[in-house]
């Protein structure tokens, strides 16, 4: 058994031993772009719009403003290193990879209208289909294990696609009474002043942040990648003494709490509303204050293994952080 998964490794196509590489998300040039579209025609450039929130299944919110034009419930993203503008036609060597989805939930807060997304299906050009078919066995027969999220057939894909775009990795800091939390999510952002964080929602992470309410976001330097990844296991960790915990001098404004080492900036965030889909919950904040330190930070993030390979062989260099 072990020499098969061998072989798989050997004959997969992929270029790097991690699934996800990590890097500054400023410093990675010729970076893809996401596309709104239907059928062939450009609707919007969603590279800055849209928000990665959920893997399983895979999900993506969106402004109403994005697809207020749209009449169907459905839409189509299409990832390209093309420039291009609205109403332009895309061509079918342009786009190296896309998602189908569907509309399952939209919200509105404040004056903040979001519809969310659940991918359907996903297709790429990232590596060759005999290289997609030794990856997807490999998953079949490795990845069904205790703790892991296993991501089944064509989820694997879409999961694959969505991480070519660089997702920031940020500390989410809890306290409650005089006892600490610190994990990681890449499951997040920005649209107007309502912030959306997934989680998943048998996590003790995503009951902890339910309970208290009052969090702080900090995007971090992409110096301390390996740190940042070994604190992955508090998600499913009780609150802690403060003391097990790496901090900066720096306390957030309003909250008083603590900011991590190798902060950049940071959000204070008060929880308003959620919703569960899947194995997420959607913790959607109004944001209370927010501080930059840095003018030209190096923030974590981190991309797929498959496009990262895709750029190695177009000989796009990526300046990469491996663990």
């Amino acid at each position: 058994m072990q020499l098969l998964k061998k072989l798989l490794n050997n004959f997969n196509g992929l270029h790097y031993r991690q699934e996800y590489l990590c890097l500054s998300r400023e410093g990675l040039e010729h970076s893809l772009r996401c596309y709104l579209v239907n059928n062939a025609t450009v609707i919007r450039d969603i590279t800055d719009a849209h928000l990665f929130v959920g893997y399983s299944p895979l999900i993506i919110a969106l402004p109403l403003t994005t697809v207020r034009t749209l009449e169907s419930s459905t839409i189509e993203i299409a990832f390209s290193h093309m420039s291009l503008q609205q109403n332009e036609d895309l061509g079918k060597k342009d786009a190296i990879a896309r998602l189908s989805l569907r509309k399952i939930h939209e919200s509105m807060q404040g004056n903040t209208h979001i519809y969310f997304y659940e991918g359907v299906k996903g297709s790429h050009h990232f590596v060759s289909n005999i290289h997609q078919s030794v990856i997807q066995l490999n998953n079949q027969l490795y990845n069904k294990k205790h703790g892991n999220v296993f991501l089944n057939n064509n989820l694997y894909k879409q999961v694959q696609i969505a991480y070519s775009i660089p997702r920031k990795i940020c500390l989410i800091t809890v306290r409650k009474d005089d006892l600490y939390n610190l994990f990681p999510t890449d499951l997040h952002g920005r649209i107007d002043d309502t912030y959306t964080i997934s989680l998943r929602k048998e996590g003790k992470a995503c009951q902890q942040v339910e309970s208290v309410k009052r969090i702080v976001l900090s995007d971090i330097n992409a110096a301390a990648y390996k740190n940042v990844y070994a604190l992955g296991k508090n998600h499913m960790q009780p609150l802690k003494e403060k003391s097990m915990f790496e901090w900066s001098a720096i306390y957030s404004k309003n909250f008083n709490l603590p900011l991590p080492k190798d902060v950049l900036f940071y959000k204070e965030l008060e929880l308003e509303q959620s919703f569960t889909h899947g194995i997420h919950k959607l913790l959607q904040f109004r944001i209370v204050y927010e501080e930059k330190f840095l003018d030209e930070p190096a923030t974590l993030s981190h991309i797929h293994n498959c496009y990262a390979t895709w750029r190695y062989k177009h000989r796009i260099s990526s300046n990469l952080l491996l663990r």
